[in-house]
């Protein structure tokens, strides 16, 4: 048999198979589920974040001032300093004598107003409330 070209050699006769093998990299899986992980854990924190941003948020709007007031206690008896924007007056739970710069008031549904001392209202709570109604406690056991 003749080579076909005359550079090459001849195949050798013996024409049994031969186990031939192809030396190829191995495919490593490896380093993918770690950046697997990672991104998911990423993503999963971004979308966390996102929601308790929103709930967070969302919730603030809503907060509503309430009635608010600052009063000084001396001996059981309360002097008005200041109150909030929608602060129509206080009153302490127990006390049934106001002493307003226009004289002493001893009706129980009078509110203090700013500079007004309330008598007697030791052991009692002082309350803010609101035009509409709203109370808020702004001290406890005067």
């Amino acid at each position: 048999m003749t080579p076909p070209y005359p550079d090459e050699r001849a195949p050798a006769t013996d024409h049994t198979m031969q186990d031939t093998t192809i030396d190829a990299p191995e495919l490593d899986d490896r380093g993918v589920s770690p950046v697997i992980g990672v991104v998911l854990m990423v993503a999963l924190t971004v979308i966390l974040a996102s929601v308790v941003a929103a709930a967070v948020l969302d919730f603030g709007g809503s907060v509503d001032d309430g009635p608010r007031a600052t009063v000084s206690v001396d001996d059981g008896n309360v002097t008005v300093t200041s109150l909030g924007d929608d602060t129509a007056g206080v009153y302490c739970t127990g006390a049934d004598t106001l002493n307003s710069p226009s004289g002493p008031d001893t009706d129980a549904g009078t509110l203090a107003d700013i500079g007004d001392r309330i008598l007697d209202c030791a052991g009692d709570s002082v309350v803010a409330v609101t035009d509409g109604g709203d109370e808020a406690v702004v001290r406890t056991r005067v």
